[in-house]
Parts: structure tokens; C-alpha cells; sequence
């Protein structure tokens, strides 16, 4: 099954709203916001990272970076960096690499949200390609994933 087919699934059987969009292909965040005409900070990123060995997903707008340091220290981690493609690619079968959706508990990853992505009413993600997005509205996406929300992120 593809991921997006997945993720379909998932929210309908959850009763959330959402809407499955095409565009040309796109591999950075910032790159999904311009061809759909949407801000930046409602595109949710999706980075990897291993804090104290463990993968762990981070979910934060396009425009952000992550702090590494501000993450191991709102984790009460030892180390923190950010994961080479080869120690999460096989975790995501279905997906096209960087192109994961925010939803790691369906993959066993726990799911850390910046707390800048929660101040827009609605999200845009990747559907596990670099042509399709899905929007729903953030309480949806909080309410499916139960992220703990940290703050991890720096702004432009």
C-alpha cells in the first residue's frame, strides 16, 4: 500500500477532513510552499534525528531550522544530531525518501513538534512523495499523533 493511500485511510476512518493535492516535483518544504501558493509555516517539515541513539522525528514549518542543542536540552538528552538518510530510509517502506509525512507513530517513531507549527489552524505535509501533499487542520494532526510540542526551532 502506498503511503498516502495509508494516511487516506487512517484519516478517514478517523472522520478528519482533508484534502490530497498535486503539484511538480518538490524536495525541500520551502519548495512545496511555493508551488501550492501556501506560507511556508503551514507546510510541516519533516527532519530525522537520533537523540541519545534513538531515531526520533521532528515536525516543524519549512522556514525553521533545527537547534540541536535547544533539542537535546528540552529532551534532557546527552547528544542530538541529525540522522544520515541511511539510518532511516528502510523505516519508512512506503515512502519516497524525504518525502515522509508527520505521522511517525506509524512507523514506531516518536513524533516531537516545534511548538511554531501549532499556531496555524491547518498543516500541509508530504504524503510520501515529492508531487503529493495532504492539508488537514493541526488539532486533527494533534489529536491522531499526540506529539509532545517542544521548542526546538529557530525562525529565519
Amino acid at each position: 500500500m502506498l503511503c498516502r493511500e495509508r494516511l487516506q485511510r487512517m484519516l478517514e476512518e478517523a472522520g478528519v477532513s482533508y484534502q490530497v493535492m498535486t503539484h511538480p516535483v518538490a524536495y525541500t518544504a520551502q519548495e512545496v510552499a511555493a508551488h501550492l501558493h501556501v506560507s511556508g509555516y503551514q507546510v510541516a517539515k519533516v527532519v530525522m534525528a537520533k537523540v541519545d541513539d534513538r531515531l526520533v522525528m521532528l515536525v516543524l514549518p519549512a522556514p525553521h531550522r533545527v537547534d540541536l542543542e535547544r533539542l537535546r536540552k528540552e529532551l534532557g538528552a546527552t547528544s542530538a544530531r541529525l540522522a544520515h538518510e541511511e539510518e532511516f530510509a528502510d523505516v519508512f517502506p512506503d515512502c519516497e525518501v524525504g518525502a515522509m509525512p508527520p505521522f511517525g507513530h506509524l512507523y514506531g517513531i516518536p513524533v516531537y513538534v516545534d511548538r511554531s507549527l501549532t499556531r496555524d489552524p491547518e498543516i500541509v505535509f508530504n504524503a510520501g512523495t515529492h508531487r503529493e501533499t495532504i492539508r488537514i487542520r493541526y488539532e486533527d494532526y494533534d489529536r491522531l499523533v499526540q506529539p509532545q510540542v517542544l521548542d526546538f526551532s529557530t525562525g529565519p
